[in-house]
């Protein structure tokens, strides 16, 4: 079946924000006296929505977070999206070349979807497409996402194809029973492509990918 809709997770996807994100949560969780390396934290919540990356955290800590933990933590991340965040590189070339209806789909609230659309300059090409998990109460790996972005763009899921970068967001990928393309700069190859998705390395690859896989 021909490929009518891109479905992009944002971060890590489209904008290069998960050692940034994650650089400000390790240094916050320091300073309650959890040391986490930047790689570890990385694989712990790459995807994840907030709630299961605050168990975590206080499962090591042995201890609750502070009330205003996540308030905090989003803030100092806001921040540093401001000053520092970029588009993934290649992004802006794929997407000026891919001649198909684009949206997104992410497990972040909608404003930290639109602040790190905004500070990329991609927010234009979005605007009116942005589907989060927090509208509909539910996260990857469960599927509804997916299913939800797709019928508000009146696409069956099925003639869609999503691009991933995380073992949860392929699940749910192929729990709708979409295309999945994963993208990663990182070693997490082999359990990826176990998943039974196409792994590639470059966004420059991603308009020939969609050509192939539709």
């Amino acid at each position: 079946m021909q490929t009518e809709l891109v479905i992009f997770d944002c971060d890590g996807v489209l904008v290069d924000s998960e050692t940034l994100s994650n650089c400000v949560l390790v240094e916050f969780v320091a300073e309650l006296g959890l040391a986490l390396e930047l790689e570890e934290a990385i694989l712990l919540f790459k995807g994840c929505k907030m709630a299961d990356c605050v168990a975590v955290i206080e499962q090591r800590l042995g201890k609750t977070v502070p009330q205003d933990f996540v308030t905090q933590l989003r803030a100092r991340t806001a921040k540093a999206f401001e000053h520092e965040l970029r588009p993934v590189d290649g992004i802006q070339t794929a997407l000026d070349k891919i001649n198909l209806p684009i949206c997104v789909a992410s497990s972040g609230p909608l404003e930290k979807i639109k602040l790190a659309l905004r500070v990329t300059n991609l927010l234009p090409r979005f605007e009116g497409r942005i589907f989060s998990s927090y509208e509909i109460g539910s996260w990857k790996p469960a599927p509804d996402l997916f299913l939800h972005a797709a019928k508000n763009m009146g696409v069956q899921a099925t003639s869609c194809t999503v691009v991933e970068d995380s073992v949860l967001g392929v699940r749910a990928g192929l729990a709708t029973d979409t295309k999945v393309l994963c993208y990663t700069d990182r070693g997490e190859t082999t359990q990826l492509e176990a998943s039974g998705v196409y792994v590639f390395h470059s966004m420059y690859q991603l308009p020939f990918l969609l050509s192939q896989h539709s």
